[in-house]
């Protein structure tokens, strides 16, 4: 393997501490009796794959001696992504105001007293529904905000306005997180491959007609100034997919590159959060859900890093039932 450093220590299949570097070119080692990864779903499946765990294949093109094949390392990559259906508004109610230079330093003194327009994130309502009635489960998410506004802070001309955010929460597209090089400041090869399957794609048109419907409501008629993006010009399946390709962003919330399970391409033993066939090194962030959930993913993963720490501090284990739920899909 390459000199670089953060990497972990393993010696035998068992992880005995982690390298890494200092400034000035310093670099420093710390022996440990187990190990930790907590980097979320790129920075884990990175570090175990410049550490030589991970597809053997792979960890040889990229000049990394594999200590341990395990091929789902960086693989079953996961995320929501979303768009925004904005509208113009007829009426001066909207947060659009708020965006001008001159009104941010009074928006900044008020929410030091937690008042004002910057004490809220502005996601004012929201909800689940079903794409279609074949669901058994509301599988598109939305949000409603009072303001017509990119995550950039860029907002469309002509003045007061309003969105929805939507899109769908199970995707059955499926990514990857590939190291590029042996040095860990290289950064890995991300392939979200957003709208890749056809089930994917047919959510997406669902996704947007089901967002157009719930603005044309009879209580939006008195604000309503007409749709600004995709504008109506989008209407055929085909333009509402290429317009999602070029306008929609991730909702960040990637997950499952270290997937807990028992099958071939799982890489946790859910039972005790440690990596299949490693010792003294466990993963404990969002890579290891199986699959993303249905909705944001804050508290689920808080939810897997409590059990962790219970698992870890030798508390009862994870019932039978829901290892049985957590390794269903795996």
């Amino acid at each position: 393997m390459s000199s670089a450093g953060h990497k972990l220590i393993v010696e035998d299949k068992k992880v005995t501490g982690v390298n890494f570097d200092l400034p000035l070119g310093r670099k420093r080692t710390v022996s440990a009796r187990e190990v930790i990864l907590c980097g979320g779903s790129f920075n884990s499946p990175q570090l175990l794959q410049v550490s030589g765990i991970g597809d053997s294949n792979h960890l040889k093109s990229v000049g990394v001696e594999p200590v341990h094949h395990l091929p789902g390392v960086g693989e079953n990559l996961q995320d929501h992504l979303e768009v925004y259906v904005q509208h113009s508004c007829k009426q001066p109610v909207s947060l659009n105001p708020m965006l001008k230079f001159h009104k941010r330093p009074w928006i900044g003194l008020q929410w030091l007293f937690r008042r004002g327009p910057g004490s809220s994130n502005h996601f004012e309502g929201g909800g689940f529904i079903r794409g279609n009635d074949s669901f058994k489960y509301p599988n598109l998410m939305f949000h409603f905000l009072p303001i017509a506004v990119r995550y950039d802070g860029t907002a469309p001309a002509g003045g007061h306005g309003y969105q929805v955010h939507i899109g769908p929460m199970y995707s059955n597209s499926r990514g990857s997180v590939r190291i590029k090089s042996p040095d860990v400041r290289v950064k890995p090869e991300l392939r979200l491959n957003y709208l890749s399957t056809p089930q994917d794609r047919q959510e997406w048109v669902e996704a947007i007609a089901a967002a157009r419907k719930i603005l044309s409501q009879p209580a939006f008629a008195l604000f309503d100034g007409g749709e600004i993006s995709p504008s109506p010009a989008v209407n055929t399946d085909e333009q509402v997919l290429e317009w999602v390709r070029h306008d929609g962003e991730t909702a960040y919330h990637p997950s499952c590159t270290c997937a807990m399970g028992t099958g071939e391409m799982s890489v946790i033993d859910p039972l005790t959060m440690r990596v299949h066939g490693m010792n003294g090194l466990r993963v404990v962030d969002a890579s290891v859900m199986p699959y993303v959930t249905n909705g944001n993913i804050y508290a689920p993963t808080m939810m897997i890093a409590e059990k962790a720490a219970d698992i870890i501090l030798g508390n009862p284990p994870l019932s039978s039932q829901t290892v049985k739920f957590f390794t269903h899909a795996n």
